[in-house]
């Protein structure tokens, strides 16, 4: 039985980047898995994906590039505040300025660096370097 979709969707993606391979199938997909993919992909971490509906839930089809070493989720999700983004941000990534915090906020589901620029907070929902 699946409980985290999203969490689901990032192991998929983390094993078959340590597995080599060009591609991956998410199933079931989500809204919210979608727009972390979005995010994913604007950040170069994931070349593209597409959408296919199945009958079952649909399914993404993502083309990895092989700029992932490591992607998951953060559970629970935390509350973050503007001013915490840095201590978030120096718990889940190896460097500063290197990968990426994901959050949902007001504005959607975007990354840390766009939070701090909008000068807003969220709740933490992934990380990928």
């Amino acid at each position: 039985m699946q409980h985290d979709t999203l969490n689901d969707a990032m192991s998929q993606i983390k094993n078959a980047e340590a597995a080599g391979k060009s591609e991956c199938m998410i199933k079931p997909s989500s809204k919210l898995t979608g727009r972390v993919l979005k995010v994913m992909q604007d950040g170069d971490y994931i070349s593209q994906f597409e959408y296919i509906e199945d009958g079952r839930g649909g399914k993404f089809r993502v083309v990895l590039n092989g700029n992932i070493n490591s992607c998951g989720v953060i559970k629970p999700r935390f509350s973050v505040k503007q001013i915490d983004l840095d201590r978030y941000e120096a718990r889940y990534l190896p460097a500063q300025d290197f990968g990426l915090l994901i959050l949902t906020t007001t504005k959607g589901v975007i990354t840390h660096s766009q939070a701090k620029k909008f000068g807003i907070g969220g709740k933490l929902l992934a990380y990928v370097y």
